[in-house]
Protein backbone atom coordinates (compact mmCIF):
# COMPACT_ATOMS: atom_id res chain seq x y z
CA UNK A 1 0.00 0.00 0.00
CA UNK A 2 1.33 3.32 -0.82
CA UNK A 3 2.14 6.12 1.31
CA UNK A 4 -0.54 8.43 -0.60
CA UNK A 5 -3.53 5.30 -0.22
CA UNK A 6 -2.46 6.05 3.70
CA UNK A 7 -3.36 9.80 3.36
CA UNK A 8 -6.56 9.46 1.50
CA UNK A 9 -7.62 6.74 4.11
CA UNK A 10 -6.69 9.15 6.74
CA UNK A 11 -9.12 12.16 5.37
CA UNK A 12 -11.96 10.53 5.26
CA UNK A 13 -11.88 10.69 9.41
CA UNK A 14 -11.42 14.22 8.95
CA UNK A 15 -14.26 15.80 10.95
CA UNK A 16 -13.25 19.36 9.84
CA UNK A 17 -14.19 19.43 6.27
CA UNK A 18 -12.26 22.45 4.47
CA UNK A 19 -14.31 24.74 2.10
CA UNK A 20 -12.48 26.51 -0.73
CA UNK A 21 -11.36 30.54 0.11
CA UNK A 22 -13.51 31.01 -3.26
CA UNK A 23 -16.98 30.14 -0.93
CA UNK A 24 -15.92 32.54 2.13
CA UNK A 25 -17.01 35.88 2.49
CA UNK A 26 -15.29 37.87 5.53
CA UNK A 27 -17.35 40.58 6.79
CA UNK A 28 -17.50 43.96 8.84
CA UNK A 29 -19.97 42.30 11.08
CA UNK A 30 -17.67 38.88 11.75
CA UNK A 31 -14.95 40.95 12.40
CA UNK A 32 -16.92 42.26 15.02
CA UNK A 33 -17.97 39.34 16.58
CA UNK A 34 -14.34 37.77 16.40
CA UNK A 35 -12.69 40.46 18.40
CA UNK A 36 -15.75 40.52 20.72
CA UNK A 37 -15.44 36.55 21.54
CA UNK A 38 -11.67 36.94 21.76
CA UNK A 39 -11.91 39.35 24.61
CA UNK A 40 -14.12 37.33 26.23
CA UNK A 41 -11.96 34.41 26.44
CA UNK A 42 -9.14 36.25 27.75
CA UNK A 43 -10.97 37.61 30.09
CA UNK A 44 -12.81 34.05 30.86
CA UNK A 45 -9.08 32.51 31.14
CA UNK A 46 -7.73 35.21 33.06
CA UNK A 47 -10.61 34.76 35.98
CA UNK A 48 -10.56 30.86 35.62
CA UNK A 49 -6.47 31.02 36.23
CA UNK A 50 -6.76 33.10 39.08
CA UNK A 51 -9.54 30.56 40.43
CA UNK A 52 -7.32 28.21 39.83
CA UNK A 53 -3.86 29.40 41.64
CA UNK A 54 -6.03 30.10 44.96
CA UNK A 55 -5.76 27.98 47.22
CA UNK A 56 -9.37 26.11 48.31
CA UNK A 57 -9.63 24.68 52.09
CA UNK A 58 -12.01 22.36 52.91
CA UNK A 59 -13.24 22.38 56.67
CA UNK A 60 -14.05 19.18 58.59
CA UNK A 61 -16.24 19.07 62.09
CA UNK A 62 -14.95 16.21 64.83
CA UNK A 63 -15.01 15.60 68.25
CA UNK A 64 -12.08 17.66 70.15
CA UNK A 65 -10.04 14.53 71.95
CA UNK A 66 -7.31 16.60 72.91
CA UNK A 67 -5.72 16.94 76.50
CA UNK A 68 -3.53 18.52 79.09
CA UNK A 69 -2.64 21.65 76.66
CA UNK A 70 -3.03 25.55 77.74
CA UNK A 71 -4.95 27.68 76.09
CA UNK A 72 -2.98 31.54 75.26
CA UNK A 73 -4.94 34.34 74.91
CA UNK A 74 -3.97 37.52 73.32
CA UNK A 75 -5.31 40.75 74.69
CA UNK A 76 -5.05 44.41 73.44
CA UNK A 77 -7.80 46.73 75.20
CA UNK A 78 -7.42 50.92 75.96
CA UNK A 79 -9.43 51.88 78.96
CA UNK A 80 -9.74 55.97 78.12
CA UNK A 81 -10.61 56.69 81.54
CA UNK A 82 -9.43 54.06 84.07
CA UNK A 83 -5.78 54.56 85.36
CA UNK A 84 -3.47 51.75 84.98
CA UNK A 85 -2.84 52.25 89.53
CA UNK A 86 -6.86 51.49 89.34
CA UNK A 87 -6.61 48.67 87.16
CA UNK A 88 -6.92 45.28 88.32
CA UNK A 89 -6.75 42.04 86.13
CA UNK A 90 -7.45 38.48 87.08
CA UNK A 91 -8.43 35.24 85.53
CA UNK A 92 -10.26 32.00 87.14
CA UNK A 93 -11.24 28.50 85.94
CA UNK A 94 -13.72 26.18 86.67
CA UNK A 95 -10.44 23.63 87.20
CA UNK A 96 -10.12 26.08 90.87
CA UNK A 97 -7.19 27.97 89.51
CA UNK A 98 -7.12 31.81 90.06
CA UNK A 99 -4.52 34.44 88.87
CA UNK A 100 -4.66 37.67 90.86
CA UNK A 101 -3.79 40.69 90.11
CA UNK A 102 -2.13 39.34 86.80
CA UNK A 103 1.32 40.98 85.55
CA UNK A 104 3.07 38.47 83.96
CA UNK A 105 3.15 38.42 80.24
CA UNK A 106 0.90 41.58 80.64
CA UNK A 107 1.89 44.64 80.57
CA UNK A 108 0.22 48.75 81.29
CA UNK A 109 0.63 51.50 78.87
CA UNK A 110 -0.10 54.83 81.10
CA UNK A 111 -2.30 57.66 78.90
CA UNK A 112 -2.93 60.86 79.46
CA UNK A 113 -6.67 62.68 78.87
CA UNK A 114 -5.73 62.75 75.19
CA UNK A 115 -5.08 59.09 74.36
CA UNK A 116 -1.36 59.52 73.99
CA UNK A 117 1.18 57.42 76.10
CA UNK A 118 2.90 59.41 79.24
CA UNK A 119 5.97 57.12 78.59
CA UNK A 120 7.88 55.33 76.17
CA UNK A 121 8.16 51.97 77.72
CA UNK A 122 5.07 49.93 79.72
CA UNK A 123 5.76 49.28 83.23
CA UNK A 124 3.77 47.32 85.93
CA UNK A 125 1.14 48.71 87.88
CA UNK A 126 2.83 51.70 89.46
CA UNK A 127 1.60 54.95 91.19
CA UNK A 128 3.70 57.93 89.57
CA UNK A 129 2.75 61.06 89.60
CA UNK A 130 3.05 63.93 86.25
CA UNK A 131 5.11 66.21 88.20
CA UNK A 132 7.59 67.59 86.66
CA UNK A 133 10.83 65.65 87.34
CA UNK A 134 12.77 69.11 88.98
CA UNK A 135 9.46 68.53 91.58
CA UNK A 136 10.18 64.90 91.77
CA UNK A 137 13.65 64.95 92.76
CA UNK A 138 12.96 68.01 95.13
CA UNK A 139 10.29 66.03 96.60
CA UNK A 140 12.78 62.72 96.75
CA UNK A 141 15.21 64.91 98.51
CA UNK A 142 13.08 65.99 100.98
CA UNK A 143 11.49 62.60 101.72
CA UNK A 144 15.20 61.25 101.88
CA UNK A 145 16.00 63.47 104.33
CA UNK A 146 14.79 60.96 106.70
CA UNK A 147 17.40 58.04 106.54
CA UNK A 148 15.57 54.60 106.21
CA UNK A 149 17.85 51.75 107.87
CA UNK A 150 17.84 48.88 105.20
CA UNK A 151 17.44 46.16 107.62
CA UNK A 152 14.52 47.70 108.89
CA UNK A 153 11.26 45.75 109.64
CA UNK A 154 8.38 47.58 109.71
CA UNK A 155 5.02 46.45 111.06
CA UNK A 156 2.53 45.09 108.54
CA UNK A 157 -0.34 46.17 110.62
CA UNK A 158 -1.33 42.68 111.70
CA UNK A 159 -1.21 41.08 108.40
CA UNK A 160 1.97 39.63 108.71
CA UNK A 161 2.44 36.12 107.82
CA UNK A 162 4.89 33.23 107.27
CA UNK A 163 5.83 34.16 104.06
CA UNK A 164 6.03 38.31 105.28
CA UNK A 165 6.52 39.61 108.19
CA UNK A 166 8.05 42.79 107.11
CA UNK A 167 6.14 45.53 105.54
CA UNK A 168 8.64 48.49 104.74
CA UNK A 169 6.36 50.24 102.24
CA UNK A 170 3.06 51.30 101.16
CA UNK A 171 3.04 48.45 98.57
CA UNK A 172 3.94 45.92 100.79
CA UNK A 173 1.54 46.04 103.10
CA UNK A 174 -1.70 46.45 100.22
CA UNK A 175 -0.06 43.08 98.85
CA UNK A 176 -0.26 41.34 102.92
CA UNK A 177 -4.15 42.89 103.29
CA UNK A 178 -4.95 41.20 99.95
CA UNK A 179 -3.82 38.19 101.03
CA UNK A 180 -5.21 38.39 104.31
CA UNK A 181 -8.40 39.20 102.68
CA UNK A 182 -8.93 42.37 104.39
CA UNK A 183 -10.00 46.19 102.86
CA UNK A 184 -7.41 48.35 102.18
CA UNK A 185 -9.27 51.36 103.33
CA UNK A 186 -7.57 54.06 105.34
CA UNK A 187 -4.02 54.26 103.94
CA UNK A 188 -3.05 57.50 105.85
CA UNK A 189 -3.10 55.39 109.06
CA UNK A 190 -0.23 53.03 107.52
CA UNK A 191 2.89 55.17 108.02
CA UNK A 192 4.42 53.68 104.74
CA UNK A 193 1.67 55.19 102.64
CA UNK A 194 2.00 58.52 104.07
CA UNK A 195 5.41 58.55 104.02
CA UNK A 196 5.04 57.58 100.01
CA UNK A 197 2.50 59.89 99.42
CA UNK A 198 0.39 57.05 98.46
CA UNK A 199 -2.90 58.94 98.47
CA UNK A 200 -1.65 62.17 96.38
CA UNK A 201 -0.13 60.02 93.96
CA UNK A 202 -3.60 58.18 93.50
CA UNK A 203 -5.16 61.26 93.03
CA UNK A 204 -2.41 62.30 90.41
CA UNK A 205 -3.84 59.73 88.12
CA UNK A 206 -7.08 59.93 88.33
CA UNK A 207 -7.34 61.69 85.11
CA UNK A 208 -5.29 59.61 83.07
CA UNK A 209 -6.36 55.86 80.74
CA UNK A 210 -4.55 53.16 80.42
CA UNK A 211 -4.24 50.42 77.83
CA UNK A 212 -3.63 47.23 78.72
CA UNK A 213 -1.66 44.41 76.07
CA UNK A 214 -0.08 41.27 76.17
CA UNK A 215 -1.45 37.31 76.90
CA UNK A 216 -2.58 35.30 79.20
CA UNK A 217 -2.07 31.84 79.83
CA UNK A 218 -4.88 29.37 81.32
CA UNK A 219 -5.68 26.13 82.10
CA UNK A 220 -8.01 24.73 78.51
CA UNK A 221 -11.44 24.65 80.63
CA UNK A 222 -14.35 27.06 80.86
CA UNK A 223 -13.19 30.51 83.18
CA UNK A 224 -12.99 34.01 82.90
CA UNK A 225 -10.99 36.75 83.02
CA UNK A 226 -11.67 40.57 84.02
CA UNK A 227 -10.35 44.08 84.13
CA UNK A 228 -11.82 46.11 87.21
CA UNK A 229 -10.44 48.79 89.42
CA UNK A 230 -9.54 48.05 93.41
CA UNK A 231 -7.11 45.73 94.36
CA UNK A 232 -8.40 41.91 94.27
CA UNK A 233 -8.12 39.44 96.72
CA UNK A 234 -10.07 36.32 98.30
CA UNK A 235 -12.20 37.00 101.31
CA UNK A 236 -13.91 33.52 102.25
CA UNK A 237 -13.71 31.60 99.12
CA UNK A 238 -15.13 34.74 97.27
CA UNK A 239 -13.64 37.37 94.61
CA UNK A 240 -13.26 40.67 96.28
CA UNK A 241 -12.41 44.13 94.92
CA UNK A 242 -11.15 46.42 97.32
CA UNK A 243 -12.49 49.94 96.28
CA UNK A 244 -12.92 51.27 100.00
CA UNK A 245 -9.50 53.09 99.38
CA UNK A 246 -10.88 54.78 96.15
CA UNK A 247 -13.26 56.84 98.69
CA UNK A 248 -16.74 56.37 96.48
CA UNK A 249 -15.07 57.16 93.38
CA UNK A 250 -17.27 55.98 90.36
CA UNK A 251 -15.45 55.11 87.53
CA UNK A 252 -16.04 55.11 83.82
CA UNK A 253 -15.45 51.66 82.38
CA UNK A 254 -15.50 53.18 78.34
CA UNK A 255 -13.02 50.57 76.43
CA UNK A 256 -11.69 50.25 73.17
CA UNK A 257 -11.24 46.68 72.30
CA UNK A 258 -7.92 46.64 70.07
CA UNK A 259 -7.62 43.16 69.81
CA UNK A 260 -8.58 39.78 71.83
CA UNK A 261 -8.12 36.26 70.38
CA UNK A 262 -7.18 32.31 71.38
CA UNK A 263 -4.41 31.16 70.09
CA UNK A 264 -2.30 31.86 66.47
CA UNK A 265 -3.81 33.61 63.88
CA UNK A 266 -4.32 31.63 60.95
CA UNK A 267 -5.32 32.88 57.24
CA UNK A 268 -8.60 34.39 57.02
CA UNK A 269 -9.64 34.03 60.70
CA UNK A 270 -12.29 36.38 61.85
CA UNK A 271 -11.93 38.14 65.51
CA UNK A 272 -15.05 39.45 65.80
CA UNK A 273 -14.30 41.90 68.91
CA UNK A 274 -11.21 43.78 66.82
CA UNK A 275 -11.53 47.39 66.87
CA UNK A 276 -14.59 47.56 68.81
CA UNK A 277 -15.40 50.62 71.12
CA UNK A 278 -17.94 50.81 74.18
CA UNK A 279 -18.15 54.33 75.27
CA UNK A 280 -20.44 54.06 78.83
CA UNK A 281 -23.03 55.47 78.46
CA UNK A 282 -22.76 56.28 82.55
CA UNK A 283 -20.57 55.25 85.74
CA UNK A 284 -20.18 52.03 87.17
CA UNK A 285 -20.70 50.07 84.17
CA UNK A 286 -20.41 46.45 84.15
CA UNK A 287 -19.62 44.72 80.97
CA UNK A 288 -20.00 41.32 80.39
CA UNK A 289 -19.11 38.96 77.23
CA UNK A 290 -19.78 35.91 76.51
CA UNK A 291 -17.52 34.05 74.56
CA UNK A 292 -17.81 30.44 72.48
CA UNK A 293 -14.74 29.33 72.00
CA UNK A 294 -14.45 26.19 69.32
CA UNK A 295 -10.93 24.65 69.10
CA UNK A 296 -9.30 24.87 65.70
CA UNK A 297 -6.25 23.41 63.26
CA UNK A 298 -5.56 25.07 60.74
CA UNK A 299 -3.23 22.48 58.10
CA UNK A 300 -1.63 24.52 54.82
CA UNK A 301 -0.12 23.24 51.90
CA UNK A 302 3.33 22.47 53.43
CA UNK A 303 1.53 20.24 55.67
CA UNK A 304 2.38 22.79 58.73
CA UNK A 305 -0.41 22.93 61.30
CA UNK A 306 -1.52 25.41 63.51
CA UNK A 307 -3.56 24.48 66.71
CA UNK A 308 -5.35 27.79 67.72
CA UNK A 309 -9.21 28.68 68.15
CA UNK A 310 -12.53 30.75 66.82
CA UNK A 311 -14.80 32.31 68.67
CA UNK A 312 -18.32 34.02 69.04
CA UNK A 313 -19.04 36.49 71.45
CA UNK A 314 -22.42 38.20 72.78
CA UNK A 315 -22.45 40.99 75.08
CA UNK A 316 -24.52 42.25 78.17
CA UNK A 317 -23.91 45.60 80.00
CA UNK A 318 -25.39 47.28 83.12
CA UNK A 319 -25.31 49.55 85.70
CA UNK A 320 -23.69 48.40 89.00
CA UNK A 321 -25.76 49.75 91.64
CA UNK A 322 -22.75 49.61 94.07
CA UNK A 323 -19.21 48.82 94.80
CA UNK A 324 -20.46 45.41 95.51
CA UNK A 325 -23.56 43.49 95.89
CA UNK A 326 -26.43 42.77 93.56
CA UNK A 327 -25.31 45.35 90.80
CA UNK A 328 -22.02 43.11 90.49
CA UNK A 329 -18.82 45.28 89.83
CA UNK A 330 -17.64 47.60 87.59
CA UNK A 331 -15.19 46.57 85.21
CA UNK A 332 -15.12 44.36 82.15
CA UNK A 333 -15.33 40.75 81.92
CA UNK A 334 -15.06 37.85 79.65
CA UNK A 335 -16.39 34.66 80.51
CA UNK A 336 -15.67 31.86 77.70
CA UNK A 337 -16.29 28.38 77.54
CA UNK A 338 -15.04 26.18 75.10
CA UNK A 339 -17.39 24.01 72.86
CA UNK A 340 -16.44 20.24 72.36
CA UNK A 341 -16.46 20.07 68.66
CA UNK A 342 -13.37 20.51 66.75
CA UNK A 343 -12.60 22.25 63.56
CA UNK A 344 -9.68 21.14 60.70
CA UNK A 345 -9.08 23.52 58.15
CA UNK A 346 -6.86 21.69 55.32
CA UNK A 347 -5.57 23.65 52.48
CA UNK A 348 -5.44 22.07 49.24
CA UNK A 349 -4.47 22.60 45.53
CA UNK A 350 -7.14 23.00 43.03
CA UNK A 351 -7.28 20.10 40.07
CA UNK A 352 -5.17 20.97 37.06
CA UNK A 353 -7.93 19.01 35.22
CA UNK A 354 -10.86 20.92 36.40
CA UNK A 355 -8.83 23.76 35.17
CA UNK A 356 -8.68 22.20 31.95
CA UNK A 357 -12.51 21.76 31.79
CA UNK A 358 -12.87 24.90 32.70
CA UNK A 359 -11.20 26.24 29.87
CA UNK A 360 -12.31 24.03 26.99
CA UNK A 361 -15.76 25.28 28.46
CA UNK A 362 -15.05 28.62 27.83
CA UNK A 363 -14.04 28.52 24.41
CA UNK A 364 -16.68 25.73 23.81
CA UNK A 365 -19.45 28.31 24.62
CA UNK A 366 -17.49 31.14 23.20
CA UNK A 367 -18.10 29.45 19.75
CA UNK A 368 -21.01 27.33 20.10
CA UNK A 369 -23.11 30.07 22.04
CA UNK A 370 -23.59 27.53 24.71
CA UNK A 371 -21.59 27.46 28.15
CA UNK A 372 -21.14 23.37 28.65
CA UNK A 373 -20.36 21.73 32.24
CA UNK A 374 -18.94 18.18 32.77
CA UNK A 375 -18.54 15.84 29.98
CA UNK A 376 -20.26 18.06 27.13
CA UNK A 377 -17.83 20.51 28.35
CA UNK A 378 -14.87 18.33 27.80
CA UNK A 379 -15.98 17.27 24.76
CA UNK A 380 -17.72 20.34 23.02
CA UNK A 381 -14.77 22.00 23.99
CA UNK A 382 -12.25 19.92 22.43
CA UNK A 383 -13.90 19.66 18.95
CA UNK A 384 -13.55 23.21 19.11
CA UNK A 385 -9.81 23.32 20.48
CA UNK A 386 -9.50 20.83 17.52
CA UNK A 387 -10.81 22.42 14.81
CA UNK A 388 -9.27 25.60 15.73
CA UNK A 389 -5.75 24.07 15.24
CA UNK A 390 -6.51 21.97 12.44
CA UNK A 391 -7.52 25.62 10.79
CA UNK A 392 -4.16 26.78 11.80
CA UNK A 393 -2.43 23.77 10.28
CA UNK A 394 -4.83 23.81 7.21
CA UNK A 395 -3.80 27.50 6.60
CA UNK A 396 -0.67 27.80 7.65
CA UNK A 397 0.34 24.92 5.08
CA UNK A 398 -1.45 26.69 1.98
CA UNK A 399 0.51 29.70 2.99
CA UNK A 400 3.85 27.86 2.88
CA UNK A 401 2.89 25.54 -0.85
CA UNK A 402 2.36 29.46 -2.30
CA UNK A 403 5.49 30.72 -1.55
CA UNK A 404 7.28 26.88 -2.79
CA UNK A 405 4.98 27.75 -6.20
CA UNK A 406 5.93 31.23 -6.04
CA UNK A 407 9.71 30.21 -5.78
CA UNK A 408 9.65 27.35 -8.92
CA UNK A 409 7.37 29.85 -11.25
CA UNK A 410 10.20 32.79 -10.25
Amino acid sequence: MQIRDVYDRLRQFDAYPKTLEDFRVKTFGGAIVTLVAAVLMVVLFVSELNYYLTKEVHPELFVDTSRGQKLRINIDITFAHLPCGYLSIDAMDVSGEQQIDVDTNLLKQRLDASGEPLSESPQEEKLVTNKPAEEEKKEEKEETKEVLDPNRCESCYGAENDEKKCCNNCEDVREAYRKKGWAFNDPESIAQCKREGWSEKMQAQKNEGCRAYGYLEVNKVAGNFHFAPGKSFQQHHVHVHDLQAFGGQKFNISHHINHLSFGTDYPGIVNPLDAMHEPATQLQMMYQYFVKIVPTTYTNLNKETVYTNQFSVTKHSKNAAGSMGEGGLPGVFFIYELSPMMVKYTETRRSFMHFLTGICAIIGGIFTGVYLTGICAIIGGIFTVAGLIDSLIYHSANVIQKKIDLGKAS
